[in-house]
């Protein structure tokens, strides 16, 4: 076990035990507020960066703005806005956009979220007589039971729904050469279907894609899993009979290798856009903070998330909240694009339509 002291809003330290080095499966501290969870394998920087993350929020809620010895911060400097941030784009200042997206940019397709009240994922799946709703993303489960996964598995399978305007204004980021990396939260493969490309996105939870059997490790494509799926059955490797997965991350499961590009995208983002979601989830949500201070940051969301919401103030920080695809929509129109994102999301539908035709 090792400690880290950290300030805190009720104590002036605390000090944060994590149990597990190589595993962070939970951290407590005299002095926190609530105690944080997460049950990913990562490697020991990744626990670094969400040890700092995890640093800075107490350390904000202490001193606010005021820094370590009172000091404030710069407050004659202006306050970027929406069209700040379009003029950036526009003008090709902003060359090297870094997006980290999350459910809330797939509802609008018609995907439940997962943690919505009411209507997320986790609030439906009493069906499938669980012994808690998140065991059916835990590895350990799938193990024992295959089935309720496979069978949520058949409802979220790409295919059933379409991308909506937010992944086609993506889409139109890499056309023009702009869009750095994608980093998604998403399984549901909206982003590929809206045609960006494999090697611009990070799938920081998995995909449907590709597929490995637990057995013998045996790699299949994704459409090979397609039949089983859809039928309602567990599909198994014909050659040692053990239960094939899609390469979605479970809790308790490694980090697909490709997430750890961003150590190199991160640093060199010139802008990062955040849409539609929670910052909830580790390592994943501690990404947001891991862009440069001199960096834009745009938020379109809901509600203000993350470091947007406890972090300290930075004047290149935009939140546009409400709607996610209004959102994105008034960024579009501001940009001068919204002709261009029509035609491209006309032409994909078009292709989609002819496909499902033969």
């Amino acid at each position: 076990m090792t400690s880290l002291l950290i300030l805190s809003r009720r104590y002036m330290f605390a000090t944060v035990n994590i149990k597990n080095s190589r595993r962070l499966t939970l951290f407590q501290g005299k002095g926190l507020s609530r105690t944080y969870y997460a049950s990913l394998k990562v490697s020991a920087l990744h626990q670094k960066l969400w040890l700092l993350s995890l640093c800075q929020r107490t350390f904000h809620k202490c001193c606010g703005d005021r820094g370590l010895f009172g000091g404030g911060r710069d407050n004659a400097q202006k306050q970027q806005t929406l069209e700040d941030v379009a003029k950036s784009i526009r003008e090709r200042e902003c060359k090297r956009i870094v997006v980290m997206a999350g459910a809330g940019i797939s509802t609008p397709s018609g995907i439940p979220d997962f943690r919505s009240p009411g209507s997320g994922l986790y609030d439906n799946l009493q069906q499938y007589n669980l012994p808690y709703a998140e065991a059916i993303f835990e590895i350990n489960y799938f193990h024992h039971n295959p089935k309720p996964f496979f069978a949520l598995a058949k409802e979220l399978y790409p295919g059933n729904y379409l991308p909506n305007l937010t992944h086609y204004f993506i889409r139109l980021l890499h056309d023009k050469g702009q869009l750095l990396r994608m980093y998604t939260q998403n399984i549901d493969g909206l982003e590929r279907m809206a045609g960006i490309p494999p090697k611009m996105l990070v799938e920081a939870h998995g995909t449907f894609a590709t597929a490995t059997c637990t057995v013998c490790r045996r790699d299949y494509k994704g459409e090979e899993l397609h039949n089983d799926i859809m039928a309602g059955t567990v599909p198994n490797c014909p050659h040692c009979k053990g239960v094939i997965k899609p390469d979605i991350v479970f809790f308790g499961e490694e980090l697909p290798q490709h997430f750890f590009l961003y150590l190199t995208d991160f640093p060199m983002a010139d802008l990062l856009i955040v849409m539609g979601t929670s910052l909830e989830v580790e390592p994943f949500a501690s990404l947001a903070g891991a862009v440069r201070g001199s960096v834009p940051r745009l938020l379109i969301n809901r509600d203000l998330v993350g470091p947007f919401a406890w972090g300290p103030p930075r004047k290149n920080d935009v939140a546009e909240l409400g709607d996610v695809v209004s959102g994105v929509k008034k960024l579009a129109e501001a940009l001068g694009w919204m002709p261009e994102l029509e035609a491209l999301m006309a032409a994909q539908g078009q292709q989609a339509s002819k496909e499902r035709e033969e």
